[in-house]
């Protein structure tokens, strides 16, 4: 980017970075926030769903398991409450209930037995030869004698292969007899093994002590982790409890359980949290993506409006820098205008002595004979007299063509003093025909200002000008002082004049705004100043009392070799 007119290079650098910024934080963090809004109540809502469906899944399967065993062991309860102890002893009676019981069911029962009160089988129908099998000793058998029907833990028995009985009490003469079936193991295996869970979701039966009721899964840990702390706390028999925890390989897991079998029994489930929640991670890259694609897009949005933006400030500037100095011309060129009086008057002065010598020289020439010596020299006077007011017009005009030419905005280092006096002695023919006295406080020594030498004279002339127009015909006095102030230049232009109203006083820097009558002033002169001074990195002030004059305060940037301004010196005074 190129410098504008009066603003450096680095300024419209930080004022784009500054747009680039304010554009991403205004843009980014609705985004990011919202973004993460969405994400969260996004992952709530699935992980929700999630557990909805894991919930419906192994409530309907505990249903069916539950059903299953409660109607296996109601076949039996019917059966034993149906027929006397006599016809169940009888094992043709056993082989033709278990034939129709097969037929019925598809070979979920695979044997009926009739046990005596002292645990020993004393009828059997079923594939094993396990008729006077004695279960006196088996821990079925002495759980079933404690209640009226009894389904069993899966164990291997006589027979040495995972099976489960039903078992239905059946009193003759106070003696307890018990009519039991084992169940077909991978009939009830399948009602648990067929039921998965995604890609890496399955389920399985426990008991409270952790030993399986269905195929053992190796992928199943049980000596410690999540399962362990499920079988000891109490299940709600009308829920299903699910825990997110890390498997003893560091895999993120869900785990779910629920009580089967009156709570003796636990349904349960197992999946893989990345499996489970693989959409989920899907639409979270995606989410993801597309935020930092849209925040890329964002950056390079704001880079490019930022600089397009700042190209349009700088193209203004210069504008407005361009039309700042058309009005300090225009300014420039009116403040000739109220000098032209006093300066023709000026002019006029010594041009009557020139004209006046040069016909008083015409008459002594035309005196007859020769010149007598008196004669000569009284034409050398009146020729020196015309060199000298030559001289005086030539002086005269040196200044106000040195203040007519035009405005130069390079900035160098500028003495106040001297533009001070140069302003003076352009507006002291003025100042004589207002009647008013112009005395100055000039400080010597000092400091320099970075300044528009002739910008810097436009100031001091207006501020003066006015200061002069401000006093009314019975006359006053115009000071205009120069120190030094805290690393600033401080020049205070004071009249005794009339004062400004309080309600003007806001407005007295506004563009075309003026106090003066009609045709005296343009308004521009003090919004010239005002412009200048603050492009200088400097203040102007006023303060004015209605009666008692008013004082123009300008304070300007110091240059100074150690950086801090000189000590004040004492005022020299004219």
């Amino acid at each position: 980017m190129s410098q504008s007119h009066g603003r450096p290079a680095a300024y419209y650098r930080t004022l784009t970075r500054l747009l680039v910024l304010f554009v991403m934080v205004v843009s980014l963090v609705p985004l990011i926030f919202s973004g993460a809004v969405i994400l969260y109540e996004f992952d709530r809502a699935y992980q929700s769903k999630v557990e909805e469906h894991l919930e419906v899944l192994i409530n309907k399967h505990r249903r069916t398991i539950d059903a299953f065993l409660t109607d296996r062991l109601a076949d039996i309860r019917v059966l034993a409450r149906s027929y006397p102890v006599v016809t169940l002893n009888d094992p043709a009676f056993l082989r033709a209930k278990l034939s129709l019981l097969r037929e019925e069911y598809g070979g979920v029962f695979v044997d009926l037995g009739l046990v005596n009160p002292q645990g020993r089988q004393v009828a059997y129908a079923g594939p094993f030869n396990l008729t006077g099998a004695d279960y006196a000793t088996a821990q079925w058998f002495k759980q079933a004698q404690a209640g009226e029907h009894f389904i069993s833990n899966v164990f291997a028995g006589l027979r040495g292969s995972p099976h489960f009985i039903v078992a239905a009490k059946k009193r003759l003469m106070g003696l307890d007899w018990l009519l039991k079936a084992t169940i077909d193991f991978e009939a009830f295996n399948a009602l648990v093994e067929k039921l998965r869970i995604g890609e890496t979701g399955f389920a399985f039966i426990l008991d409270r002590s952790g030993s399986f009721q269905t195929k053992p899964r190796q992928e199943v840990a049980l000596s410690g982790g999540a399962w362990r702390e499920l079988l000891r706390q109490p299940l709600d028999g009308g829920k299903v409890t699910i825990v997110q925890r890390p498997d003893p390989v560091g895999r993120e897991m869900i785990y779910a359980a629920a009580p089967l079998k009156n709570g003796s029994w636990v349904i349960c489930a197992q999946q893989e949290k990345a499996d489970a929640f693989s959409l989920l991670l899907g639409a979270q890259r995606m989410a993801i993506a597309i935020f930092v694609l849209g925040g890329i897009v964002i950056i390079l949005v704001s880079l490019l409006l930022a600089r397009r933006l700042v190209n349009r400030i700088a193209e203004a500037d210069t504008q407005k820098e361009a039309m700042n100095e058309k009005m300090i011309e225009a300014g420039r060129l009116a403040s000739i205008g109220e000098l032209a009086a006093g300066i023709a008057h000026e002019i006029n002065n010594p041009v009557a002595i020139m004209v006046e010598e040069a016909g008083w020289i015409e008459d002594l020439m035309s005196e007859e004979g020769p010149l007598s010596e008196e004669t000569l020299a009284e034409i050398q006077r009146a020729v020196q007299q015309i060199q000298e007011q030559g001289n005086r017009c030539k002086q005269i005009t040196h200044k106000l063509l040195s203040f007519a030419r035009k405005t130069d905005p390079t900035v160098k280092e500028v003495s106040l003093n001297g533009l001070a006096e140069e302003v003076i002695a352009l507006v002291s023919q003025k100042s004589r025909y207002a009647g008013v006295r112009l005395e100055t406080e000039l400080t010597k020594g000092l400091p320099r200002v970075a300044a528009s030498p002739s910008e810097l004279q436009q100031v001091l002339l207006n501020l003066v000008n006015n200061a002069v127009d401000a006093i009314d015909s019975e006359g006053g006095v115009v000071t205009v002082k120069s120190s030094p102030e805290n690393g600033w230049v401080k020049l205070t232009v004071t009249d005794t004049g009339m004062g400004i109203a309080p309600a003007n006083l806001a407005r007295i820097f506004d563009p075309f705004y003026t106090t003066k009558p009609v045709g005296q002033g343009t308004g521009l002169g003090l919004s010239i100043c005002y412009g200048i001074i603050n492009k200088l990195g400097g203040e102007i002030k006023v303060t004015s009392a209605k009666g008692k004059g008013s004082t123009f305060v300008v304070l300007l940037p110091a240059i100074s070799q150690s950086g801090a301004a000189p000590a004040p010196e004492p005022a020299a005074q004219s």
